[in-house]
């Protein structure tokens, strides 16, 4: 059964916010994001051609066997390569660039998965552009969820309904910091959120 996807903040501004690391406001973020934008302005293709982009044109290190490390919007864009949580980063920025609301969605699975969730025609969808080559089945659609993988909650596995507007701090501290190598990601990536996660503030609710 597919959770509700909840934001944490009631202002949409929140997810079209740019920071340190959806750093949106980027000129070669800006220039993809034009790139990708529908040529009758409409959102939804505009959307689509986005997570298309951040799928099949930027690998995953685990499929790719990478040694690189990113976590930075723009460098996602600029190396093509990211683990599952950089390349929601990514498409974060691009798609707020746009003027389109997107915020970062969670799945504790083998490791803690990141996703995005995206707010279109007055609707909060999720998207998983973590990339299928390894026979995931993330797949572009604002009704019925097709995301990368299923949620074995029997197997101890948990889906997070949230939408954060930001990424979860653990996951970030974790790609600052870490060594660039091989097999980089079997040294500590984060298995759950850290307990206090998102910071709520009087204006957010948990609806």
């Amino acid at each position: 059964m597919n959770v509700v996807p909840s934001p944490t903040s009631d202002r949409l501004s929140d997810y079209l916010a740019a920071d340190a690391v959806v750093d949106h406001q980027h000129p070669a973020i800006r220039a993809q994001a034009g790139a990708l934008c529908a040529k009758d302005d409409d959102p939804t293709e505009s959307a689509k051609a986005a997570f298309l982009f951040v799928r099949d044109e930027v690998e995953h290190v685990i499929d790719a066997q990478d040694p690189r490390v990113t976590w930075r919007a723009s460098d996602v864009l600029r190396e093509r390569v990211g683990i599952c949580h950089a390349k929601a980063h990514l498409l974060a920025a691009l798609l707020r660039a746009q003027g389109i609301p997107a915020g970062f969605c969670y799945q504790e699975l083998s490791a803690l998965h990141g996703l995005n969730a995206v707010y279109l025609h007055g609707r909060w969808s999720r998207l998983d552009a973590r990339g299928n080559r390894t026979g995931a089945g993330g797949e572009f659609s604002l009704d019925e969820e097709k995301l990368a993988w299923p949620v074995d909650a029997t197997n101890g596995e948990r889906d997070h309904p949230e939408i954060h507007p930001v990424p979860a701090p653990v996951v970030v501290d974790f790609l600052m910091t870490v060594e660039p190598g091989p097999g980089w990601y079997e040294k500590g990536l984060p298995a759950a959120l850290r307990p206090g996660f998102p910071p709520f503030s009087e204006n957010s609710t948990t609806r």
